[in-house]
């Protein structure tokens, strides 16, 4: 039966920072329930990877980087919403954001603002100043997998842990994939 736990073999994440990109390692107390595993970095994509180790896709949680600008005022934010749903970006996110447009961030300029891996960007050890947006469905879910910073590797942890992180926030974002 599927679950957060899956098939992995989890360990604390603190003592694992060969897991973790540095600028995760450097951010991960902050989750103190934080848990990591390794993982085939071919399967890092949310569909295979729960398909591969067993991981129920209502306790897989992704991170999606948006950038939003109002004249010349650019604001970058992550966004946490379970593999089961999508981030209401064009109403919800760019009116909480007070941005006219937004738009999910290009792949190279997420991957060189978060100093993470595409496919592996997680809401821990981002920039300061980013707003980090958890759907309530993530917050509701308890245990969630998230990324670790790198495909190779994956975190689970108590998804109340995300609001502690810095410009954590919980709303009602996301919306249920038909």
């Amino acid at each position: 039966m599927p679950s957060a736990h899956g098939s992995l073999t989890w360990s604390p994440a603190a003592t694992h920072p060969d897991l973790l990109a540095p600028v995760v390692t450097a951010a991960i107390g902050s989750t103190p329930s934080a848990q990591v595993a390794a993982i085939d970095p071919s399967l890092a994509d949310t569909a295979a990877f729960c398909a591969a180790y067993d991981v129920a896709p209502e306790s897989s949680a992704n991170c999606v980087v948006v950038a939003g600008r109002r004249g010349e005022v650019e604001t970058y934010a992550a966004v946490m919403v379970l593999a089961t749903m999508r981030a209401d970006v064009n109403a919800t996110i760019r009116k909480h954001l007070g941005v006219r447009r937004i738009s999910f961030a290009p792949m190279d300029e997420a991957v060189t603002r978060t100093g993470m891996e595409y496919g592996g960007i997680t809401p821990v050890g981002l920039p300061e100043g980013w707003p980090v947006l958890v759907d309530e469905a993530v917050l509701a879910a308890g245990p969630v997998v998230i990324g670790s910073g790198l495909r190779a590797s994956k975190i689970l942890l108590d998804a109340a842990d995300l609001l502690a992180l810095p410009g954590a926030e919980a709303l009602a974002l996301g919306r249920p994939i038909a």
